[in-house]
């Protein structure tokens, strides 16, 4: 007896010890390590080649009647290995996109699982319910325990009414503001490891946000659900009264994914395509009709055309001039942004100054079509403005002001997606949160703001090269961003002046140049007066030879926040940009990419030997290149450059 009761409490030790024991997960190509942890709560721990930098994050959902993730009940566990191919509908990087990962399921008590995965470029998780009925989120737990001391690239908000156009800051953890808050996505570095925070698949859930919680920690915090509205002016509504939770949502549903980029190579942070993995995938059974490219865009100078014979503004003549100026270069749209209507609150009356039923005509004459702006709220209220912009013959919307992510707002978004598609209407999203996911289940949305975009310089010369160079390791390498680039007066920082007559930016002519490689849009824009463009045709002719969607993209050399390379293939033809912040960079880039033995010539717009003095200086090069051959050149401080290569028949 005495024996046998020594073998049942040895036996019971040893199950306890195999229960509390970790369950690891590696990657495939197992340079990275999920440790999974249920003993008291649910939490893991990652590492890099055996280095770890989380340790003890935990995960948790917070339903109205019981936490998820409290004390973990494991009921079965499961391990599945994908590898798959798919063909995204707008190819912003690659025409194919391969998805291999490792994934852990675990299935707990109370009706809910948790899954895992193990990219070799990052982890994900996401929180899976089987409830029957409806259930009540009430928070939501997202720990980051980083296991050393960090530093964070990120975008500091007080309040959850944001356009997500924010200045970029770089700190240690342990100095950022606990009393404020960060959208997403966040960069975090230790040594010379990245780990980049956001989250995908985003539906009926308020966005994430992230507060620091100490010197090595940060917590998710959460808009709550919006109950009742009242005005706010023209464009927007005001949240008179919230609920106490985050969102009222479906018992038997998937929640968002969370998930990090992790890399020692700053150039996988801007090739990755982690969004585009974890998301839904295309719903649109018809996507013939969804035709990304480049588009006019009077705004940003007022509609100041000049150098003409009538007088410019919102008006019939220039927005003929503008579809015009469009056709001369094979631009396929222009946009007709705020000032096409009479009011901002009737989205089917457009101003006296126009005919908008000619003007559609006309570009059909000209293969242009027209994008038209409006508010959301204008939107929301007359819902059915999609069929009678598909019944004008209008070919996209954007829509602005929207300046929240709470559930509501999340779901206006997909509404929006949805009833667009059901039109065949193009989708640009301004004072827009960030991508997350929407763009792969509806690619009819091409495009996003929610960053500091050259608008931001009519006034106030807030789009420097040095936020610039945050942007594809950040905002634009979670999806597409619409910075609307292109402009043809240059400063440096120091002779910047802000005008909405003669606008500028700021950075060199290469910067700008750069932009349309380097930068992700599926509506890409030419943001200055057509007048620039057509004085100066070799810089504008290049311009509107760059395509938006590629078959192939290769970052040659990246350094978040200090500068970076990019080489985009169409077809057979390939494409680079170069952009720098403050510091100028020699380059020897090499051409390993080009196909072996054959005869190609690039066309290079690089930095002129003057360009750190007079920033539109540039200098054209034609020559013959051969695969293997080395391209040598400078970017000055705030520079650039842009170049094709094609092969010579």
């Amino acid at each position: 007896m005495k024996t046998k009761l020594l073998f049942t409490c040895g036996f019971l030790l040893v199950s306890a010890r195999l229960l509390s024991a970790p369950i690891d997960l590696l990657s495939p190509n197992k340079r990275i390590k999920i440790s999974v942890d249920l003993q008291n709560r649910l939490s893991y721990s990652v590492a890099l080649n055996g280095s770890t930098l989380l340790n003890k994050s935990y995960l948790q959902l917070n339903l109205a009647n019981q936490p998820l993730g409290e004390k973990p009940q494991l009921r079965k566990k499961s391990f599945t290995t994908v590898n798959t191919t798919s063909r995204p509908v707008v190819p912003l990087k690659n025409s194919t996109v391969t998805n291999n990962y490792n994934q852990l399921r675990l299935d707990f008590k109370n009706d809910f699982s948790v899954e895992f995965r193990a990219y070799d470029d990052g982890i994900a998780y996401r929180f899976i319910t089987n409830k029957k009925d409806s259930v009540v989120v009430n928070s939501e737990d997202v720990h980051l325990q980083f296991a050393a001391p960090v530093e964070t690239s990120y975008l500091e908000t007080g309040s959850f009414k944001t356009s997500y156009e924010i200045l970029y800051k770089r700190q240690d953890l342990g100095k950022v503001d606990k009393q404020k808050m960060s959208v997403l996505p966040i960069l975090f570095a230790t040594g010379k490891t990245k780990l980049l925070l956001s989250e995908a698949d985003l539906y009926d859930y308020p966005a994430l946000f992230v507060k620091a919680s100490g010197d090595q920690s940060i917590d998710a915090i959460f808009p709550k659900a919006p109950l009742a509205f009242g005005p706010d002016g023209d464009r927007s509504l005001k949240i008179e009264k919230e609920a106490p939770y985050l969102a009222k949502t479906a018992g038997n549903r998937s929640f968002p994914w969370r998930f990090l980029v992790i890399t020692d190579n700053d150039a996988q942070l801007a090739a990755n395509q982690m969004v585009y993995k974890l998301s839904t995938p295309n719903q649109l059974k018809d996507t013939q009709w969804i035709k990304p490219g480049q588009v006019t865009w009077e705004w940003w100078h007022n509609a100041y055309v000049y150098g003409v014979d009538f007088k410019s503004g919102y008006n019939q003549d220039t927005y003929k001039y503008y579809i015009d100026f469009a056709s001369k270069f094979g631009i396929p749209y222009i946009i007709m942004d705020e000032g096409w209507a009479k009011t901002t609150l009737n989205p089917f009356e457009p101003n006296p100054t126009i005919n908008l039923q000619e003007l559609i005509a006309y570009g059909k004459t000209k293969n242009v079509k027209i994008i038209l702006w409006f508010t959301w709220l204008a939107v929301q209220n007359h819902f059915d403005v999609f069929e009678t912009l598909e019944k004008w013959g209008i070919a996209g919307m954007k829509i602005d002001f929207m300046d929240r992510s709470d559930q509501w707002m999340v779901n206006y978004y997909t509404r929006v997606a949805k009833e667009a598609a059901k039109h065949h209407i193009l989708v640009d999203f301004h004072g827009a949160f960030k991508p997350a996911g929407l763009e792969v289940a509806y690619p009819n949305v091409l495009s996003y703001e929610g960053v500091i975009g050259m608008e931001q310089n009519i006034g106030g010369g807030l789009a420097t090269p040095k936020n610039n160079l945050f942007l594809p390791f950040l905002r634009n390498a979670v999806g597409p961003m619409d910075y609307t680039p292109g402009a043809m007066r240059s400063a440096h920082p120091k002779d910047y002046r802000p005008n909405w007559v003669n606008t500028m930016s700021i950075g060199t002519r290469g910067h700008q140049l750069a932009m349309y490689i380097v930068f992700e849009s599926g509506l890409q824009m030419l943001a200055d007066n057509p007048f620039n463009y057509l004085r100066e045709p070799e810089i504008t002719s290049f311009i509107t030879s760059v395509p938006v969607t590629w078959d192939e993209t290769r970052i040659l050399e990246a350094s978040v926040g200090d500068y970076i390379v990019t080489a985009k293939r169409k077809g057979k033809t390939w494409y680079l940009g170069g952009m720098t912040a403050e510091k100028a960079h020699e380059l020897t880039l090499p051409t390993d990419f080009l196909s072996q033995g054959g005869a190609y010539q690039i066309t290079l717009l690089k930095d002129g030997v003057n360009a750190d003095v007079q920033a539109m200086d540039y200098k054209k090069i034609v020559q013959p290149i051969k695969a293997g051959e080395t391209i040598k050149l400078t970017m000055v401080p705030d520079g650039g450059f842009a170049a094709r290569i094609e092969p010579v028949p």
